[in-house]
C-alpha cells in the first residue's frame, strides 16, 4: 500500500457525494434485535470478513458502536461487543483503504491516555483512522463505571474540555499545564503526534441543539438522525446556519439500516419476517423505555419507536428494491446530507446486494463514481 500524502488523501475526503459505511458492526446483532438465525454474528473473523468486503468495495468507513450493557430480552442486542479503539488497530492493520473509527466515551477515558491510543491507531492505519466522541447518555453504564451523569448541556462542556486537550496533546511541542472545570493537569506533553499534520478525522453525533452545535464546533463530520423526511432539508439548513470557526463546512452524515431485494414486495416480506416473526420484542420495550425515559407517549408512536428498534436500533430504515434504495439515498442527498452510516442484517450475507446492485446504481445517477 502506497500512503496518502495527507488525510484529504483518504477515503473519507473522497469525491463521492454520497458517502457509506457499515455501522455496529462491532456489536452482537449490529443494529438488529432478531432472532432471525441470521443474525449478526459479532465474531473477530466476521468483522475482519465484512471490512475487507467494505474495503474492495470502495466504501468509505467503518465506524463502531461504543455499548456497555445490551438490551436484554433474548437477543440481547449489542450485549457482546469489542472495545473500539483495540477493534479499530486490528481492523486498519487488516485493510488497505477504508478509513475505521473508534467511538469513545470521554468520560470513561483520561485524556492523555486516549491521545496516545488514538495516535497509535493513526499510526497503524497510516492516517485512516477516525475518532466518534460520545458525551454519553446511558445511565446504567455510567453507573457501572461509578462516574455521575453530568446534566445535558454539562456533558457537552466536559466533552470540549477533554477534546481541548487532547487537540493540544497532538498539535503541541512544549509540556503545558492544564487548570479548567474538570481537569488540573502538569507537564502534559505526547509523541508521537497523529500520522499526518492534522489531526484524525472527528466525528460527534447529536440531535439536540447543544449536540449538534458542539459538533460543528469540534468535530469534521455531525451524524443526525432522521425523524422524517418532509422536514430534513430544513433541519439541515438550520445546522449549517450554526456559526463553524473556520471556513471549511462539516460534513452531515445520517444513520441508517438497509434491507433491499430485487423487489419492493420482497423487501417488505423480509422487513416484516425481522420485526413481526422473529423480533425481540422484550427487547424493544426496554429499549422504548431508555429512549422515552418514562416520558408519556402515545401508543401508534411507541409502537413504532420500538418497530425500527427491531429493526435498525432506531435509526433510518431504507427499506425496498434496489432502484428505491438508491433513489431515497439520491433525496436525501438532494436535502443535505453527505452520507449514511448502515446496517445490516447480516454484514458478510447482504453485502453482495450492496456491493453489486446498490453501488453502480448510484454511480449511474452521479452519487458515487463508479467502483
Amino acid at each position: 500500500m502506497i500512503a496518502a500524502m495527507s488525510r484529504r488523501a483518504t477515503r473519507m475526503y473522497s469525491a463521492n457525494r454520497f458517502k457509506l459505511g457499515l455501522f455496529a458492526l462491532n456489536c452482537s446483532g449490529g443494529l438488529t434485535m432478531t432472532k432471525a438465525p441470521e443474525r449478526w454474528e459479532a465474531s473477530w473473523d466476521n468483522n475482519v470478513e465484512a471490512a475487507r468486503l467494505a474495503d474492495q468495495a470502495g466504501l468509505e468507513f467503518l465506524l463502531p458502536v461504543g455499548r456497555w450493557h445490551g438490551y436484554r430480552g433474548e437477543t440481547d442486542t449489542e450485549g457482546t461487543s469489542f472495545e473500539t479503539l483495540t477493534w479499530a488497530s486490528g481492523l486498519l492493520g487488516a485493510t488497505r483503504e477504508v478509513c475505521v473509527f473508534g467511538t469513545l466515551h470521554v468520560a470513561f477515558v483520561n485524556p492523555i491516555f486516549a491521545a496516545k491510543q488514538i495516535v497509535t491507531a493513526d499510526h497503524i492505519g497510516k492516517g485512516r483512522f477516525g475518532l466518534n466522541i460520545v458525551s454519553g447518555w446511558n445511565v446504567g453504564e455510567f453507573e457501572m463505571f461509578g462516574i455521575p451523569l453530568k446534566e445535558h448541556d454539562g456533558r457537552y462542556a466536559y466533552t470540549e474540555e477533554w477534546l481541548n486537550i487532547v487537540k493540544r496533546i497532538w498539535s503541541e511541542d512544549a509540556p503545558f499545564d492544564v487548570q479548567g472545570e474538570n481537569f488540573t493537569l502538569k507537564g502534559v506533553q505526547g509523541k508521537p503526534k497523529p500520522y499526518y499534520d492534522t489531526h484524525p478525522v472527528l466525528i460527534s453525533a447529536g440531535n439536540s441543539k447543544e449536540g449538534r452545535a458542539f459538533a460543528v464546533r469540534n468535530a469534521d463530520c455531525l451524524f443526525t438522525s432522521i425523524a422524517r423526511r418532509e422536514t430534513l432539508a430544513d433541519e439541515i439548513a438550520a445546522i449549517r446556519a450554526i456559526p463553524r470557526p473556520g471556513t471549511a463546512a462539516a460534513a452531515i452524515y445520517a444513520s441508517g439500516h438497509l434491507i433491499c431485494r430485487p423487489t419492493r414486495k420482497e423487501a417488505e416480506e423480509y422487513y416484516h419476517y425481522i420485526v413481526y416473526e422473529t423480533g425481540d420484542w422484550e427487547a424493544a420495550e426496554h429499549a422504548a423505555e431508555i429512549r422515552t425515559k418514562g416520558r408519556a407517549t402515545r401508543l401508534a408512536a411507541l409502537q413504532t419507536l420500538k418497530e425500527r428498534l427491531i429493526s435498525g436500533l432506531g435509526t433510518y430504515p431504507v427499506v425496498g428494491s434496489y432502484d428505491e434504495v438508491v433513489e431515497t439515498f439520491k433525496s436525501l442527498s438532494a436535502a443535505g446530507v453527505n452520507g449514511m452510516a448502515i446496517g445490516l442484517v447480516n454484514y458478510i450475507e447482504d453485502f453482495p446486494a450492496l456491493r453489486d446492485e446498490v453501488l453502480p446504481r448510484m454511480a449511474r445517477l452521479g452519487l458515487r463514481q463508479a467502483p
